[in-house]
């Protein structure tokens, strides 16, 4: 088939194969992808506006036994650099979060091989006695697989313990490349693909919004981008009636300062802003049955995700209060309230504060 008609095929909402999907990306012009992407970014979400957040990013630890060659924000056990964030510590970033209009904390950190769920149920519901209305967005597929590990008990029992605890949504981190050769060799004890789908595929069974992501320019091929949008989109396919399951997929390109694969190997981030345009149209060519796509301000700059606003994307992201782990790796792009909805305007659309829901805010 034609990339054209490929095209057509796409908007009007049709699953695309993997070889279409890697037709389009070796044949479509940029702008034809962006055309397609914008006509079904618009039916799917008619209008100008744009959503964002506000949110806060903690680490409760930065101890982890993953050993990720994209990562050094990581440190072992015993390293004097390693810890554990105390209660003290978030009160101060949660009274501030709250204080700028924001009710959730984006919360991930380590895979720490002493800290089993008691830790982790036991720290949400002290949160959550302190503050009764905060979100937590919290942990990931990689902490749900580690934790469930260490107590021996299944994901569902482990992710129900957490949900009893005041878990409110899980983030998709730790998807990297949804292929078991681009895992072993560059986070080699972190789950594999089949762990990583099995989480999110329990999570939504049991009612829990999540999200997805993909971090690539690194040394994922082609084929293995368009089929960890295949991954995503089948287990989307799956979830429950009545279940949100992926609300959102964020693409981002790979921040190499100072980590093992631009040491060891010499491998860099080879995504430029025509590449980034063209990842951002592909997915939501590819991902029909996933309602948003955000651009990823944070890593390729303002200019950039802009641009994704006219091929695609629908969602800005946050503003990220405190970002501790690709900001050590080379992003350090920043915005804040005001920023970032100056930002929606100058692209050409309405700046819309939401939650992690997608619902609409009034911006205080």
């Amino acid at each position: 088939m034609a990339h054209l008609e490929i095209l057509q095929k796409a908007i009007l909402g049709s699953h695309l194969t993997f070889d279409e999907g890697l037709t389009l990306y070796l044949k479509a012009s940029t702008s034809e992808l962006m055309f397609a992407a914008n006509q079904v970014r618009n039916r799917l979400h008619p209008g100008t506006k744009v959503t964002w957040l506000i949110d806060r990013n903690v680490n409760y630890t930065n101890v982890c036994v993953s050993g990720c060659q994209f990562c050094n924000f990581y440190r072992g056990t015993n390293h004097k650099e390693a810890y554990i964030t105390t209660i003290e510590q978030y009160k101060e970033k949660i009274d501030e979060l709250f204080a700028r209009g924001g009710e959730q904390l984006l919360f991930q950190g380590g895979m720490h091989p002493k800290l089993g769920l008691d830790f982790y149920t036991g720290l949400f519901r002290q949160l959550k006695d302190l503050y009764p209305t905060l979100k937590l967005h919290a942990l990931g597929p990689p902490e749900v697989v580690h934790i469930s590990q260490l107590e021996g008990i299944t994901y569902r029992e482990t992710l129900e313990q957490l949900i009893a605890a005041g878990l409110d949504s899980l983030p998709g981190a730790g998807a990297e490349i949804l292929s078991d050769r681009v895992r072993g060799s560059i986070s080699r004890n972190k789950c594999s693909v089949d762990q990583w789908l099995e989480v999110m595929r329990v999570a939504h069974k049991l009612g829990l919004t999540t999200s997805a992501t993909m971090m690539f320019g690194h040394i994922e091929t082609m084929e293995e981008r368009i089929q960890h949008l295949l991954h995503v989109r089948g287990v989307q396919d799956e979830k429950p009636e009545g279940s949100t399951g992926f609300i959102s997929f964020i693409p981002w390109p790979f921040q190499h300062e100072g980590t093992s694969l631009q040491k060891l190997h010499g491998i860099t981030n080879s995504v430029s802003a025509e590449d980034y345009v063209r990842m951002i149209a592909i997915s939501r060519l590819m991902l029909p049955n996933v309602s948003n796509i955000q651009a990823s301000w944070l890593t390729v700059g303002k200019d950039t995700a802009q641009l994704c606003l006219h091929g695609g994307a629908n969602d800005f992201g946050s503003i990220m209060i405190e970002e501790n782990v690709v900001s050590v790796a080379g992003a350090n792009y920043s915005f804040d309230e005001n920023g970032i909805q100056r930002a929606i305007r100058e692209a050409g659309f309405e700046p819309q504060l939401r939650n992690q829901q997608f619902q609409e805010l009034q911006y205080p």
